[in-house]
This record gives C-alpha cells, sequence and structure tokens, in this order.
C-alpha cells in the first residue's frame, strides 16, 4: 500500500504580517512550522502502514526552505519525500496547488491513498483535499477521525460530523483529509532523525510534472486576493467598571436603552 500524505509548511500565526501592496502574507524573517493540522495527516498514514504494510510519502509545494518541513515528517518514520518547487508555482491558488500536487501523486504511482489535513491555518478554505480528488479524478471523504482498510482495496471512513460521526466506504485509490481525533502525532525518534538528515529529497518542477507554467502558479490560478485588511479600530467604546454585579446592571440598562456601541 503506497500512501502519499501532502503537507503545508506556513508562517507561525504569533508572527502574521500581510504586505500592504501585494496583500500577501510576509515570509521573510518570519518563522515557518508545518501546518498544525497537516501532522494529524501524517499520523494518519503511519498508522495505517504500520497495520497494514506499504509505505509512506510525503510531498510539499514550496520554497526551497520548505525541505526542513519534509525532514520533521521523516523524523516521525515517513519512508520517502518529494519537493516541489518552482518559480512558476509562485502565488498559486488553490486550483493551481492541487492541480500541482496530483500531478505529483500521478508521477510517484501507483498511488493508494492521498491524506490531506483538514485545512492550512495561512488560509483556511479547506479546498487543496477536494481539488485534489477532483483533478486526480477519485472518490473523497473529509474530517476523517478513523481509517480502516477493507478487503485490500475498500477504505472505511468514520468522518466527524457536527452531531457525531457517519461511516464512509469507498473503493481505492481515493482521497482523505482528516481531524485531529484520528490520534495523536508520535514523537521523533534518533534513528528516524538520523535517516532524516542524511535522506536525499528530490525537487520537482513544473517541466519534470510535464506542466505549463500557464496552468500553475499566479497564472494558473481562477482566484487571486485583491485586498486583504485589518478592521479599524472602534473609537466609540465605553468602559464598564465597578463590581461585577454593578457591571452587569450598567450592561443590562445600556442593552435596554439601546445605547451599547457598534449595535
Amino acid at each position: 500500500m503506497h500512501i502519499v500524505v501532502c503537507i503545508k509548511q506556513v508562517p507561525d500565526a504569533k508572527n502574521v504580517r500581510i504586505d500592504p501592496e501585494t496583500n500577501t502574507l510576509v515570509r521573510q524573517g518570519v518563522d515557518s512550522i508545518v501546518n498544525p493540522h497537516d501532522w494529524y495527516a501524517v499520523e494518519a498514514a503511519l498508522l495505517l502502514r504500520d497495520e497494514y504494510g506499504g509505505k509512506a510519502t510525503v510531498m510539499t509545494m514550496g520554497p526551497p526552505q520548505a525541505e526542513e518541513a519534509l525532514r520533521e515528517t521523516l523524523a516521525l518514520g515517513v519512508d520517502e519525500a518529494v519537493l516541489l518547487s518552482d518559480r512558476a508555482f509562485a502565488g498559486a491558488d488553490t486550483w493551481a496547488t492541487s492541480l500541482t500536487l496530483a500531478r505529483a501523486v500521478e508521477k510517484l504511482g501507483p498511488v493508494d491513498l492521498v491524506i490531506c489535513g483538514k485545512q492550512a491555518i495561512d488560509g483556511d478554505t479547506a479546498q487543496v483535499g477536494p481539488g485534489l480528488a477532483a483533478h486526480l479524478d477519485q472518490p473523497y471523504t473529509t474530517y476523517g477521525r478513523r481509517l480502516e482498510l477493507v478487503n485490500g482495496d475498500q477504505l472505511r471512513v468514520e468522518r466527524l460530523t457536527d452531531f457525531g460521526y457517519e461511516v464512509v466506504q469507498m473503493a481505492l485509490p481515493a482521497v482523505v483529509t482528516v481531524v485531529r481525533e484520528i490520534g495523536d502525532p508520535r514523537m521523533p525518534g534518533l534513528k528516524h532523525k538520523m535517516r532524516a538528515k542524511k535522506l536525499e529529497i528530490p525537487t520537482w518542477g513544473a517541466a519534470d510534472l510535464d506542466l505549463n507554467p500557464e496552468e500553475v502558479g499566479l497564472q494558473g490560478s481562477f482566484t487571486q486576493v485583491v485586498k486583504v485588511f485589518s478592521p479599524p479600530p472602534r473609537s466609540d467604546r465605553e468602559m464598564i467598571s465597578g463590581e461585577v454585579e454593578e457591571q452587569a446592571e450598567k450592561l443590562f440598562n445600556l442593552l435596554r436603552e439601546g445605547k451599547v456601541p457598534g449595535l
């Protein structure tokens, strides 16, 4: 069984800044981390591999520095890693990103299962997983909390819902996104950390994936961020002081009189 995990290196949320000219995230001088939701995708792949055999490959699309994120996952016991890096990939929206990842999955083939985290914290769209399935023309499901191989060619997924969970069974190959309930990510081991430092990670560009530069990156994107801004600070604020009971009574009276700023 060959499982591919798609991860993303994102800016540390504590230091996110927006460039007012380009309306994009400022990455220079900002620490980067593995998207937190993607650790659960890695754990899901390792759990399946450990139980049913096969291998797990992790890939990411990003600048050369994204190789660091791949080595972090190798330290957990991932078998192989691939970096998709090319200036032509810059500025990609979720459509262009999922297309690039899909072509890389096909190049790695045959692949039985692709696993993604539920979403990336720098975009929060949750579109890349489903987009991958669309480009690969494969069945998919989202918010998986438990994965189980059935009869060798079927995947049974318990997927989280607002009211509990539901069970979905689909034929492989397939795509699934997972949530934190899948299990806590394991800790890196010394043996795997040593291997992660030495393992050669191939880098593929647009030409390696037989992609036209006009299909990927900003040129291949159907959406574009026009403007990003922080809400302006309000000046019509009123502080309520006093004991808790006094504050509650003052707030109640303000609400009753319709004098609460902003409401």
